[in-house]
């Protein structure tokens, strides 16, 4: 009788094989009828198509310096592709909120994705929804991928290629707004130097017309003597004036420069990534791979079956010994 219960409850490979062979009919109609189940679903399951754009970032190095900097030795060009913290970078912009928001605007996706505006959590199922359909991802070539998935092939590359357009807009919308602000202060101390440096030199005019005037003081006294007599009593004065004219002149140049520099950033529209591959609309759709579904369901099925018929033959045979005892 323990012989009994070791045969029904363990089974080798061997034994699995013919008691897969006993129950083939059962597992056989199970399958059929799981394939067709599987199916049937498949073609229930609305297809959708990917559509995707590669880019690199560009370089971030600054077009003020290497255009008005003389030596400016920076490590990246202008024109260069970026590194990874610039793919980084640009991986950011395109998760942003202001690219999601204009995307979700223009192709009304609330309506798209047909999601009721008056249910519990509109918004999070729209954001969800965005998310599951829309991706970003850095390669392993260090280049940047929009993937977009949705029912409509020419929507599907639309989206793609309009995320790739927004992308400059966004960056140099963030940029600009610093840019400008950088711009406002340096104009403003840039105004102020020069206005001091003007004022510096007419009263350094000043004073050398009068030096001028007493050295050459019509009178019995020597000329000679006109010019030491100034010198003493001005001299020290003119020279301090002439050192602040000299620094100013020099804060001048120095914030000439700075101003040049950040009106450049302030006004320039450089693009922040090289599209290597534009998005065009598919032409097969990405998903369902009915053949996968179909092969995945049914051998679950199967397999769920299998154990099911093992544990119920298990249970009958324990039950059976106990009655024999």
């Amino acid at each position: 009788m323990e012989k009994k219960q070791q045969t029904s409850y363990n089974f080798n490979s061997v034994d699995l094989l013919i008691y897969i062979w006993k129950k083939r009919l059962i597992l056989m109609a199970i399958g059929f009828l799981a394939a067709a189940a599987s199916i049937i679903i498949s073609m229930m399951i609305t297809p959708m198509f990917r559509a995707s754009v590669i880019m690199f970032p560009a370089s971030s190095a600054s077009i003020s310096k290497e255009l008005l900097v003389q030596n400016y030795s920076g490590r990246q060009n202008v024109h260069g592709f970026g590194e990874e913290e610039q793919a980084e970078q640009l991986l950011q912009v395109l998760n942003s909120e202001p690219i999601r928001t204009r995307i979700i605007k223009k192709y009304n996706l609330m309506e798209h994705y047909e999601i009721d505006p008056e249910g519990k959590y509109p918004m999070t199922e729209l954001n969800e929804q965005y998310k599951s359909n829309i991706n970003f991802r850095l390669t392993e070539y260090m280049s940047v991928e929009i993937s977009v998935m949705d029912k409509d092939p020419e929507i599907s590359a639309s989206i793609a290629n309009k995320i790739s357009d927004l992308v400059d807009t966004v960056y140099n919308s963030m940029k600009n707004d610093r840019a400008q602000e950088a711009l406002r202060l340096v104009t403003r101390e840039f105004k102020e130097a020069e206005k001091n440096l003007v004022v510096l030199r007419d009263s350094l005019d000043l004073l050398s017309s009068q030096l001028s005037k007493k050295i050459n003081t019509s009178g019995n006294d020597d000329p000679t003597n006109n010019l030491i007599r100034a010198i003493t009593e001005n001299g020290a004065l003119y020279i301090s004036m002439l050192n602040m004219v000299r620094n100013e002149g020099q804060i001048v140049a120095g914030l000439s420069l700075r101003y040049k520099e950040a009106r450049l950033e302030a006004e320039q529209n450089l693009p922040y990534k090289f599209v290597v591959e534009r998005a065009y609309p598919p032409e097969k759709k990405a998903y369902p791979n009915k053949s996968l579904i179909v092969i995945v369901s049914t051998f679950a099925t199967l397999l769920f079956a299998l154990i099911m018929l093992i544990i119920i033959d298990s249970i009958k045979a324990r039950v059976a010994i106990q009655e024999e005892k």
